[in-house]
């Protein structure tokens, strides 16, 4: 069995992305060499300013 990396500085967590969004998604991550993880950090925080203009 494999030991789970120790993860300091970010938390798993578990999800899905619609089927027609994950091509797309996968080749921005290519083409930018940005791993995914870094991406959703990205189209999160974006997400949470938004709303945060929204309701502030």
């Amino acid at each position: 069995m494999m030991a789970e990396p120790l993860l300091v500085n970010r938390t798993r967590f578990t999800s899905s992305l619609k089927n027609e969004l994950m091509a797309s998604f996968n080749d921005l991550a290519a083409e930018t060499r940005i791993p995914k993880s870094r991406l959703m950090d990205e189209a999160i925080e974006d997400l949470l300013k938004k709303y945060e203009k929204k309701n502030g």
